[in-house]
């Protein structure tokens, strides 16, 4: 037996790793298993160019607890160790960056993932355990086993073990306050968190299923009456990962029906299908693999994250993908994997990584290009599915530049009507009727449909296209597009009258006089109040409206910038609504308020006529709306 001291200069490390990753020790497990892992796949390897004179057969890596004893063993059947490789691996490279690890572990954050990053990750066994022993055999012939065993001090002793068959036992005694790691349902979520498409059958435990060898027969009875024998259960080991999932094949090996299976074993709660995938398969200048879904979405960009889960060598590490896949897509769903991706180092570090810059670079080019092929091969249905993926594109388009340059290709502008244009057939479409007199492109839109259908059936009565565009960062994107394309302008239907809007050199004349003009507007203004609406006199048609409640394009797309989130105007958000109030002086209604002789007459007529105008943009309500119904009931009596 070899009694010593493990190659580290401090008095005893074991407390700092346990106090500095305590929030995080549940990661144990996961360092563990992959250290199996990789044991097993080293010897996969070695048997396949023949330096190994072994049977690799079928491995796998077993986790058993022990509640009585205080026990979890993990079990590998991989390359196994000889005593002197335990002595190197073990004690001396596994502790080469200890030095480093009590330099700079002060000044990292509890999340940074020190412990792998500084080659511990075999020691975060000591988060859990009081003592840990390692039996191990390696593949070698004429080697013997070896038992490891370490306190958490710096003390440990290593043996000989009769152990015969190749591989490598971890046994954790764990500590008192950490005996949830004895409880079956805390292995099993942690196996299904970490390693759930671990590239080698991990088994916990068994369990009973029907033996697929046994037909049970029907039999009579001596009345006849028919009974089926019941059927035949075996006991299996219970594999608990997918060793094979869907991102680990090529594309040409899948189905539909093989993604949407993959996309249900990754959320078993969600019960509608995905919309579409995009296969991501790299191997230059790094190397990843993964598959992104495009789920249905919701407005609230917020509730959509972080549901993207990135692995390394199928290794889970996070769901907190921000800084490695755009942000853009983080409202999507699905996975990545990348050996290039460091397995436990902090959030800040990635970000700042070249390899994980490229990362991100390749997967918005990658989603960009398969959109354009998406929107190629059937529009139609591309089309159908514009509602539900929109708010991607769109934040794509705002946050990604390179994106916004490649979405021109197939991002849509759907108008009221129902129609869809890229923003080249909008241009070509609207070019000549939707051209102001100064030369401005003005395209036209409508937030709500409802809401604003009085000014939209309006704007159509003049042959212009009218788009629908009501998602919650529209108005930010409006802003981007006017400041990349040339001569153009977004108006909201309700931003000012039809003519106003889209001016042309055909100015309308007043049926008024001047004099008359300032009569009304002196009479209105007495009528109306000033905090809440901006009198306007405007000649227009004398079948159009003659009152229209209109609010400025700048003002509300600043507030409403700075209610999303960034852009906008600082102290916007907190303004008051403005409105203002256009009267046509060529409605004949609006000639009856001017010449009625009746104060009261008069009043009635411009409160029925303002209360109409708030109606048809959804500003009365209350008391003010039962007062209107009332009226309007004793008018017509």
């Amino acid at each position: 037996m070899t009694k010593g001291n493990i190659n580290v200069s401090v008095e005893n490390i074991f407390p700092l790793i346990k106090k500095f990753l305590y929030s995080d020790h549940e990661i144990f497990l996961r360092e563990l298993i992959s250290n199996a892992t990789d044991a097993t796949l080293k010897l996969k390897h070695l048997t396949n160019i023949g330096e190994a004179q072994v049977e690799y057969g079928n491995p796998k890596i077993e986790v058993k607890i022990d509640k009585e004893g205080k026990k979890l063993h993990i079990i590998d059947q991989g390359i196994g160790m000889t005593a002197e490789e335990v002595e190197k691996y073990i004690n001396q490279i596994a502790f080469s960056g200890a030095e480093e690890f009590l330099d700079k572990y002060k000044d990292a954050g509890k999340d940074s993932g020190i412990i792998g990053h500084f080659g511990l990750g075999f020691y975060s066994a000591f988060m859990v355990a009081e003592k840990v022993e390692i039996v191990t055999k390696s593949y070698k012939e004429d080697t013997e086993g070896a038992r490891w065993t370490c306190d958490g001090s710096p003390e440990f002793t290593l043996e000989p073990d009769a152990k015969t068959e190749r591989g490598t036992e971890i046994i954790l005694h764990i500590a008192e306050d950490s005996l949830e790691f004895l409880e079956e349902s805390k292995i099993r979520e942690l196996l299904t968190k970490y390693n759930k498409f671990m590239p080698i059958p991990i088994k916990f435990g068994t369990k009973e299923i029907n033996d697929p060898d046994h037909k049970p027969e029907t039999k009579k009875d001596k009345d006849g009456k028919e009974t089926k024998e019941p059927q035949k259960k075996i006991t299996v080991d219970n594999i608990i990962n997918n060793p094979n999932p869907a991102w680990t094949k090529q594309p040409t090996e899948l189905e539909d029906k093989d993604y949407n299976s993959f996309y249900r074993e990754l959320y078993p709660m969600q019960f509608e299908e995905p919309l579409f995938h995009i296969h991501l398969n790299v191997d230059y200048p790094f190397n990843l693999t993964g598959i992104l879904y495009f789920p249905k979405m919701t407005g609230d960009l917020n509730i959509q994250k972080d549901k993207i889960q990135l692995y390394q060598n199928q290794v889970f590490v996070t769901d907190n993908v921000e800084g490695i896949v755009p942000e853009f897509l983080t409202m999507l769903r699905g996975v990545i994997d990348s050996p290039d991706i460091p397995l436990n180092v902090s959030r800040s570090y990635l970000q700042a990584d070249g390899a994980v810059k490229k990362i991100s670079s390749y997967i918005t080019r990658k989603v960009a290009d398969k959109l354009k092929s998406l929107f190629n091969e059937n529009r139609e249905d591309f089309e159908k599915k514009w509602n539900d993926i929109k708010i991607v594109i769109e934040y794509g388009m705002l946050s990604e530049d390179k994106f916004y340059e490649k979405a021109d290709a197939f991002a849509l502008y759907p108008t009221v009507d129902g129609k869809y244009f890229t923003y080249q057939e909008l241009f070509d479409k609207i070019k000549d009727n939707q051209t102001d007199k100064d030369g401005k492109l003005v395209i036209l839109y409508a937030s709500n449909e409802d809401a604003q259908h009085s000014y939209t059936e309006a704007a159509k009565a003049k042959g212009y296209e009218v788009l629908l565009l009501d998602s919650p960062i529209v108005s930010h994107l409006m802003q981007k597009m006017e400041s990349t394309k040339e001569n153009i302008t977004f108006s909201r239907v309700d931003a000012d009258h039809i003519d106003n809007l889209i001016k042309k050199d055909d100015t309308k004349i007043s049926k008024l006089s001047e004099d008359e003009q300032k009569e009304l507007e002196t009479i209105l203004k007495e009528a109306i109040p000033s905090e809440k609406f901006m009198v306007q006199l405007e000649a227009m048609d004398s079948d159009a409206s003659p009152f229209i409640i209109t609010q400025p394009e700048f003002m509300r797309r600043m507030k409403e910038m700075q209610a999303t989130g960034g852009g906008g105007m600082f102290g916007m958000g907190n303004m008051p609504e403005m409105y203002n109030l256009v009267v046509n002086t060529n409605s004949e209604l609006v000639g009856e308020i001017l010449s009625t002789k009746t104060k009261k007459k008069q009043e009635r007529l411009i409160s029925q006529s303002l209360d109409l105008a708030r109606l048809s943009q959804g500003l009365l309500k209350g008391k003010e709306l039962s007062d209107f119904i009332k009226r309007s009931y004793e008018m017509i009596k």
